[in-house]
């Protein structure tokens, strides 16, 4: 499927309600973007009113990855750095890929998506982002040029006796 992504799309509902449909879905198929199933778009609404609301006040851009008919299949957020000594750099958040387009080269193509983007950024040379330990996803990022900086063990509690750790990544950018 060919997916376009774009940097800093109109926000207009439908793009609103995409990006929470995907986010349920992402989540629902065992996704680590800070939700645990079941969880339905309702319940994500606020945390992406949270990101869209940085995104109006020029804190956080969006890459977003929609097919032919705009329907919303990835996502990422890029967050400034609000410390002074810290402006190079930029977090990525809530990266999510369509289980249906999974290890198909989409998550890929989004994180070079996201990298592209970051370059035309003033000042910016390098991405940060965390993942959840346990899951694999970190050598994912490192195929993607990330390398891990960081971990804080047991940092992320998913219940009672399930607890993973934080890992940080790090990527310079070209």
């Amino acid at each position: 499927m060919d997916v376009r992504f774009d940097l800093d799309p109109s926000v207009a509902p439908g793009l609103r309600d995409g990006i929470c449909a995907l986010w349920a879905d992402v989540s629902n198929a065992g996704g680590a973007v800070g939700f645990l199933p079941p969880v339905s778009p309702a319940e994500i609404r606020p945390d992406l009113l949270t990101h869209l609301t940085a995104m109006a006040e020029g804190r956080t851009r969006l890459v977003v990855g929609r097919d032919a008919d705009g329907r919303v299949l990835a996502t990422a957020f890029l967050t400034f750095n609000g410390h002074r000594l810290m402006t190079h750099w930029v977090w990525v958040y809530t990266v999510m890929v369509h289980p249906s387009l999974q290890g198909r080269g989409t998550g890929r193509r989004l994180m070079a998506a996201v990298a592209g983007a970051a370059r035309t950024f003033e000042g910016v040379s390098a991405l940060r982002l965390t993942c959840r330990g346990g899951t694999g996803v970190h050598r994912f990022y490192e195929s993607c040029g990330y390398r891990e900086v960081g971990r804080v063990p047991g940092a992320i509690k998913l219940a009672d006796d399930d607890f993973r750790d934080d890992i940080t990544m790090w990527r310079e950018l070209d």
